[in-house]
């Protein structure tokens, strides 16, 4: 098996994870949002991220101390932007719901995400064959996820599920829109980290793993904004006591599941990249992308979410499914003409 293929391998789990990871929510009823998603963002943010890192890289602290402090910070503040972002996803899913909430972030981040790796590390291989597959790629993510947004509004609207925020329609957009910016941090430490790679690969990491000395920065960084919104949320609707409710214990174990399949799915990313050379993280993001809005557009149809909206929503919705499937064979085909 080749390396593309075994890359392309890698991203298809990764992308079936990360769609995955958050089912175990419907088993943790009990506890509010902000109880969940503060045990995950500890286990999968702080604790996971320096086990993997210390286990797969040795010396990383020389590695951060090889490639500059600077260097260093700059991958955490995309961490840091990242976090920010899965703040402003919870507005704007408040705003303006889930469906088109969901899909102006994963089609900004698909777009922002490759584009800008491209033209800022290989300028001269926009105008190529290669490059013109990414571009039409990614255009057919955003074309892909446009009809999952138009299918998901109106599966609200049928079910009486749209938006009642008190957060305007505008603002819940703008909102989105810096959310999808900030999504795409996470391939922007790994696309501009390359010299922290090199440092961990230098110092006897596998260049396997050598992603994960990216991670650690990252990751950490991200916590920080999850960790004080949590807090904000908890502190607000006064739900600290739900850690502590009779039968609740086995939520932890949930969240912890949770935290084993976000960070399994984007280390086997990180790992992805490695395998698709040079260009890996300009052909990964937008198949990474793609391949979670498909599998959980499928799990939605499998556990019932669509039952009820009606024919057209979902025939919209499978409409999307497939010209992202498309974009998927594009950008397999772009990974060998690079």
């Amino acid at each position: 098996m080749g390396d593309t293929t075994a890359g392309l391998l890698l991203l298809l789990v990764a992308g079936v994870t990360n769609a995955s990871f958050t089912l175990p929510m419907k088993f943790t009823r009990r506890w509010a949002w902000e109880n969940t998603w503060l045990v995950w963002t500890i286990f999968a943010l702080l604790i996971l991220p320096p086990l993997v890192t210390f286990s797969t890289v040795p010396d990383v602290v020389q590695a951060f101390a090889d490639v500059g402090i600077g260097l260093v910070l700059t991958v955490a503040s995309f961490g840091a932007a990242w976090g920010i972002s899965q703040v402003l996803f919870g507005l704007a899913v408040e705003a303006i719901g889930i469906a088109l909430a969901f899909s102006i972030i994963l089609g900004i981040s698909a777009a922002v995400g490759s584009m800008i790796p491209l033209i800022r590390l290989h300028p001269e291989k926009i105008l190529t064959k290669g490059g013109y597959g990414v571009m039409a790629g990614v255009a057919l993510v955003i074309i892909g996820v446009a009809f999952c947004a138009v299918a998901g509004q109106r599966r609200e609207i049928a079910l009486g599920e749209s938006a009642k925020g008190k957060t305007s329609h505008a603002r819940g957009l703008l909102f989105a829109i810096c959310s999808g910016l900030g999504a795409a941090m996470v391939n922007f430490g790994l696309a501009f980290g390359g010299p922290l790679l090199a440092s961990a690969e230098h110092l006897g990491a596998d260049p396997l793993w050598a992603p994960n000395a990216v991670w650690l920065p990252l990751m950490m960084a991200g916590s920080i904004p999850n960790l004080i919104y949590c807090g904000y949320l908890i502190g607000k609707h006064k739900t600290s006591a739900q850690f502590s409710e009779p039968g609740t214990a086995p939520y932890w174990l949930y969240a912890f599941i949770m935290a084993i399949f976000w960070f399994g799915s984007t280390s086997l990313y990180g790992i992805s990249t490695v395998k698709l050379g040079a260009w890996g993280t300009i052909l990964g993001w937008p198949l990474f992308m793609s391949l979670i809005v498909i599998t959980a557009s499928i799990l939605g149809i499998l556990t019932g979410e669509w039952k009820g909206a009606g024919k057209q929503p979902l025939r919209i919705q499978i409409g999307g499914v497939a010209v992202l499937i498309l974009a998927v064979f594009v950008l397999s085909a772009a990974s060998r003409w690079v």
